[in-house]
Order: structure tokens, then C-alpha cells, then sequence
């Protein structure tokens, strides 16, 4: 059994072809999941029964609830949503949790067991492809990528509307938002750990033979749209909190541009086959350009606060910028939603709702209100947008989110008085 990575191909087994993925408010690029292997034959000479036994049960559990979520998980409309998130995926991630213990056992413990196990783990979008490595730490890596993307995949079902006994039709709540947030930080957790405690247990060489998936670009990248869209559910919230100041929502409106900025830039490094990377790519551009027209927005809405002339001009040319990248984004969510394999988008809420609701409305008032101010001091010929071309520069943030922290576990208590032979 070699000790590098190694991907199959059955050639009488057609490549999954999905024609739609459902309502997508959280993107991701589909489940990673693992496939059966026999811990008795390849470990049995090597380790107490007792080791083997709950390694070899505590992994069968994941098979099967992972595969079981894979054929959902890009389904949400399928599945009961709860305030947590849905049961099955929140079982699936105990079940993680539970095996992580007893694998970095194997990883840290068992060094001289390392290449004795083939791990093996599939995409659910290339269900004819699997990738095995003979390292438990591939394994760690790929159970900390899942542990993420089943958080992204509670995230989009907490932030499908659900309809209330109140009578005031679908929404989405305001605990399911602050809920939300707090998955996008622990995904985000999971995936700084992976690349900062995990990959570098891998030696470089066989860095390079991960999936595209588990490549620490991609790693990076989906932990910052993590961060992105927990950023934009704080805008959001912010929103509809009256005490809110017009700088706090600008500030967060930017933030958001810098954190997908960051994500944009590492997606085109990273395709995916069958149009998943351009999809990704598509979603990315789309939240990308929509935070832009957040922040020329409020920005706007700030600077018309000035009294003098430039000013006004500068915050009309950051609200006309902000219609601009508005359009834009409409247009991008078309193109995203619309790329193979389709997904539907449902009713908008937070930032996306208040920005379709208010930009143009704002645009056109302001305008024809510095055109009334100014008229007399313009030559009758010249108009606003003769006058206004490009808008000011948005200030720079940090960015103030930041993933939660996640520690790997202790070792599973069994690993203490295992005997190697």
C-alpha cells in the first residue's frame, strides 16, 4: 500500500450531473465524503482490538451519515429546518467531533502506523473519483474541511425564510441571523486549524497531491467567505437596529468588500471540474460587487451630511457608484443562479433586501435635489452627471471578525493503555 496519494476512476460510472441545488444562500462547492475502508485488516497485527474496534466504528458512523447528507445536503428545501440548523447535520458534526479523538490517536500515536491505512474520501459532485492517501493526518484534514462545510450547509437552512404564527408571512428571524453568524465563525475556526495544525503534518510533497478541495488556497478561501457572510449578516442586523449609526454600517459594508476581495482573488486559482468552479467564482463576484454598492451607499449617505458643494458632489458620485454595482450585482446573482447546476434564490432579507429597497429610491431623490440646489450657479447645459464622474475613495477598515477558536481534541482515553505489536 503506497504512501502517496492516489485518485481512481470507475470508468462505468458517469460523473453526477446535478440540474439544480435548490435555494442557495450559502454557497459551497459540495460535501467531501468518506468511503468504507477496513481498519481490521490494515491495523488488526498492530493494535489492541479494543482501539481498532472504535476506530472502525466510530468511522463507519461518519460513512453513513455523511453519505446520507451528501444526497440532501444540496437540497435544502428537503430537509427540516430547526432553529439549530436540522437534526441530521447536527448529528453528523457530533459524530466528527466523536471521531476526531480516537483518529489523531493514530495520527500522533501510531506514527509507525501512519502509511498502513489507505483513507479514502470522494466529492459528491465526482461520485466515479476517489482520493486516497495512506496518512491519518489526510484524514484529520478531511474531517475538519467536512466539520466546515456542514456548518455552511446549517447556515443555508437557518437563512431559508420560514413562515411564523403571526401572520406576518415568511422571513428570515433575527436569532436565526445572530445563529448563523456564529456558524460562519466556527467554520471559519475549523478551517484556520486545518491549515495552520493540520497541513503541516503533511509532508510538502504530498501536500501537492491533495484535492483541489483540501488545497490551502481553497481552505483560505472558504474560510474567508465565512467570515464575508457573517460580516454581511451583522450589516444586516445593524440595519434593522434604529440605534445603529450611519459610520457602524459603513464600516461593516466595507469590511465586507475587503473579505470577499480576498476571496475573489483565490478563486480563480482553484477550479473545480463540471462548472462548479465557475459557479463558485459566480457566487463570489456576485457578493463581492453587492458589498461594493453597500458601502458607496452608506458612504454616500454620509458624506450628503456635508454642507458644502463638494461635498454634496461626492456623495451624489458615491450614490450614483452605489446604483451602479447594485445593477451589477443583480445581474451577477442571475449569472450565478443560472449556471449549471441551477439553484434558486429566495425571497431576498437583510442587506440585500434593504439595499433593493432603498438605493435607487435614494439615488433619485438626492440627484434631483442637488440639481435643485445648483442649477443657478451651472450653466443650464451642464448636467449632474457631467459634473460628477468618479466617486471618492471608501475608507479602509481592518476587518473586526475574526474566526472562533478551535483547538484539535485530546487524544480518545483508549489510546492511553493501547498496546502496538
Amino acid at each position: 500500500m503506497g504512501c502517496g496519494a492516489s485518485k481512481w476512476r470507475d470508468p462505468g460510472v458517469r460523473r453526477r450531473s446535478l440540474s439544480s441545488v435548490g435555494d442557495v444562500v450559502v454557497f459551497l462547492p459540495g460535501l467531501r465524503v468518506p468511503r468504507n475502508i477496513d481498519f481490521s485488516r490494515t491495523l488488526g497485527d498492530h493494535l489492541d482490538r479494543s482501539v481498532v474496534e472504535r476506530l472502525t466504528a466510530l468511522r463507519a458512523r461518519v460513512v453513513v451519515m455523511a453519505t446520507q447528507e451528501s444526497a440532501t445536503a444540496l437540497k435544502p428545501r428537503r430537509r427540516v429546518a430547526t432553529r439549530h440548523g436540522g437534526s441530521s447535520t447536527a448529528n453528523l458534526l457530533q459524530a466528527l467531533e466523536e471521531y476526531l479523538p480516537a483518529l489523531i490517536g493514530l495520527a500522533k500515536e501510531g506514527s509507525e502506523l501512519r502509511n498502513k491505512v489507505q483513507f479514502v474520501w470522494a466529492n459528491q459532485e465526482d461520485v466515479a473519483e476517489e482520493t486516497s492517501m495512506a496518512d491519518p493526518w489526510y484524514e484529520v484534514l478531511s474531517v475538519l474541511h467536512l466539520m466546515a462545510m456542514v456548518c455552511f450547509v446549517q447556515a443555508n437552512t437557518l437563512l431559508l425564510p420560514r413562515s411564523y404564527a403571526d401572520g406576518h408571512g415568511p422571513r428570515v428571524s433575527e436569532e436565526s441571523r445572530q445563529a448563523t453568524v456564529d456558524l460562519f465563525l466556527k467554520a471559519a475556526g475549523y478551517l484556520d486549524c486545518a491549515i495552520h495544525h493540520v497541513l503541516t503534518h503533511i509532508p510538502p510533497e504530498r501536500r501537492r497531491e491533495l484535492p483541489v478541495d483540501l488545497a490551502e488556497g481553497n481552505l483560505k478561501a472558504l474560510g474567508l467567505q465565512g467570515l464575508s457572510q457573517g460580516v454581511d449578516l451583522q450589516l444586516g442586523l445593524a440595519i434593522d437596529n434604529p440605534k445603529a449609526t450611519l459610520a457602524v454600517k459603513r464600516r461593516l459594508a466595507c469590511e465586507m468588500i475587503k473579505c470577499w476581495k480576498q476571496v475573489k482573488d483565490s478563486i480563480p486559482e482553484l477550479p473545480l471540474s463540471d462548472g462548479w468552479g465557475e459557479k463558485h467564482a459566480l457566487f463570489v463576484k456576485w457578493k463581492y460587487v453587492e458589498a461594493k454598492a453597500a458601502a458607496y451607499y452608506f458612504h454616500g449617505l454620509i458624506l450628503d451630511e456635508g454642507e458644502t458643494e463638494k461635498a454634496q458632489e461626492m456623495a451624489i458620485a458615491s450614490l450614483q457608484a452605489s446604483e451602479e454595482f447594485l445593477n451589477e450585482s443583480k445581474r451577477a446573482s442571475e449569472a450565478f443562479h443560472t449556471a449549471p447546476p441551477a439553484s434558486r434564490s429566495p425571497a431576498p432579507f437583510g442587506t440585500t433586501k434593504y439595499l433593493l429597497d432603498m438605493i435607487s429610491k435614494d439615488v433619485q431623490s438626492k440627484v434631483q435635489s442637488y440639481q435643485d440646489l445648483y442649477t443657478q450657479q451651472r450653466a443650464s447645459n451642464i448636467g449632474v452627471s457631467k459634473i460628477i464622474t468618479t466617486p471618492p475613495p471608501l475608507p479602509d477598515f481592518p476587518l473586526a471578525l475574526s474566526p472562533e477558536d478551535y483547538e484539535l481534541p485530546e487524544l480518545d482515553p483508549l489510546w492511553k493503555g493501547a498496546n502496538q505489536r
